[in-house]
Formats: structure tokens, sequence, C-alpha cells
């Protein structure tokens, strides 16, 4: 599944969309950013509440597929752009960070 079908699939917001074609292979869920970024896999859907900038950076070492904002998460607009150019995707969603993996569980 992609980033973009996983949008129309489950109508998360996208914030920040600059490689929606990015296929999702699995799903981490975590909040503390020096453990997702030694286990979180490549092409994983990230799935967290964290919001700062420092979000971007683990995603891209990471080489995650796409940042799932939980809760209803807002982000800074300069959390975005740099997400933008570094070619990050972020999502978000209403949903808790539970309810959004058993979403996934049944479309990955």
């Amino acid at each position: 599944m992609t980033v973009n079908e996983l949008i129309a699939a489950k109508g998360y917001k996208a914030l920040a969309l600059p490689e929606g074609e990015r296929q999702i292979n699995g799903v981490y869920i975590g909040d503390l950013l020096s453990w997702v970024m030694g286990r979180a896999k490549a092409d994983n859907a990230w799935i967290t509440i964290m919001s700062n900038i420092n979000i971007v950076a683990v995603a891209s070492l990471a080489d995650t597929a796409c940042i799932i904002l939980a809760e209803g998460v807002t982000v800074p607009e300069d959390v975005i752009s740099t997400a933008e150019s570094k070619g990050v995707n972020i999502l978000s969603t209403q949903s808790g960070a539970y309810e959004t993996a058993c979403e996934l569980f049944g479309l990955l």
C-alpha cells in the first residue's frame, strides 16, 4: 500500500506529502526518538504523538514511509516545510495510536 492509498482508505490528513507513492511495509509505534531511530524499519509507517522538528530527522534516518501523528496532534509550520524539503511524509489522524495501529493492521 502506498501513502496516497492509505490517505484515500482511511481519510488521514496529509500535512506534508512529498512522496505520496512511497510504499508502506509495516508499522512502528513509539515516542522515544532514540528508540524509534534504532528500531523502526525502512518503509514503516511510524505512529507517534511527538511533534517537534526532530521527528523529521528521525523519520529520515530510519527511512520510514511516513509519520502518522495520532490524537489530532498538530505540528508547527517549520516542521511541515522541513518535512517537505527532506522528502518526509507526515499524516494526521484524530484516532489514538492503538486505534491507528489496528486500522493499519487490517490494511497492510
